[in-house]
């Protein structure tokens, strides 16, 4: 059950911020390793890039992907949470004075992000390749031609078999690490101090809601990097054997961003990040320990 909650809290968040993956996913690649100024930018914001997909691609296009990106934040979240809320419930995270552990609490967050993100890793690059796709004019990164997900899953096998489908999964790891670690720790350490501080009524909704807020924070800040080096290793161009032509990996990633692009190439799309996972955290964590409470109060 709490595996199954935590799946259908994800996916409940993932319909509202699914625009938003679009746009950052789209900001992401755009110049990818060009210096800036060199090409043009056909998203300059997050409201420009809204704009300008709803009139060029369509309204529909801001809701490409869905249907991947809802199989996935089931399957990775719904491990992920659902192994998080295991440890939390049998007592792991808390010291034996009975007192939350941000240390265990990191550790947990991040294992059981990698166990959720590793086997939802091909659900997650052609959700990243749907996204991508869009009309010659405005189209940034590599175009890929799929039809649909199961198309796309279908080909890629064929093409490249186990092997390349899970292209990328390694490399996407320490973004879920370091996300996954950063979001559950801050959302469980921040919890405990509202809950001892008293400042709203125990139990109440207002207490998970607030630290869902400073998660989202924390979480935008640690892992843009990381989320941009691994879109770019998902969307790359591949050889007729599967293997990248841009990217070695994440480390080559990050350091031909760093080098062509700058600083900052390396946080774009930030401000779409946030909007998205921003929201997407106090959604999903606010959902999910809404889920619980209310199974352990009527269901058990």
């Amino acid at each position: 059950m709490d595996f199954l909650m935590s799946g259908v809290a994800a996916c409940g968040a993932c319909v509202f911020t699914n625009p938003l993956e679009v746009v950052k996913t789209r900001m992401q690649l755009q110049g990818e390793l060009q210096a800036p100024g060199t090409y043009q930018r056909h998203y300059r914001n997050v409201f420009h890039a809204f704009f300008t997909i709803g009139k060029v691609d369509g309204l529909a296009a801001l809701q490409k992907g869905l249907g991947p990106a809802l199989l996935y934040q089931f399957l990775m979240n719904g491990i992920r949470l659902g192994t998080y809320g295991l440890a939390e419930s049998r007592g792991y995270l808390h010291t034996n004075e009975g007192t939350h552990s941000p240390v265990r609490s990191a550790a947990a967050g991040a294992l059981a992000g990698v166990m959720g993100a590793y086997l939802g890793s091909p659900i997650y690059m052609v959700k990243t390749h749907l996204q991508a796709q869009a009309a010659s004019e405005i189209a940034v990164g590599h175009q890929y031609k799929h039809q649909g997900m199961f198309q796309a899953l279908t080909e890629i096998g064929q093409k490249h078999g186990l092997v390349g489908l899970w292209r990328g999964a390694v490399g996407g790891l320490p973004r879920v690490v370091i996300g996954s670690s950063t979001q559950l720790c801050t959302f469980s350490s921040i919890k405990d101090l509202l809950s001892q501080w008293e400042i709203f009524p125990p139990q109440s909704w207002k207490v998970a809601l607030a630290a869902a807020m400073v998660s989202g924070v924390a979480i935008v800040v640690a892992m843009t990097p990381f989320d941009v080096a691994s879109t770019r290793l998902y969307n790359q161009p591949t050889d007729t054997r599967g293997k990248g032509l841009m990217y070695r990996g994440i480390l080559d990633a990050l350091l031909q961003t760093a080098r062509t692009e700058g600083f900052f190439g390396m946080y774009k799309g930030i401000g779409a990040s946030y909007f998205r996972l921003g929201p997407h955290t106090i959604l999903s964590l606010f959902f999910w320990d809404q889920l619980r409470s209310f199974y352990n109060t009527y269901a058990k």
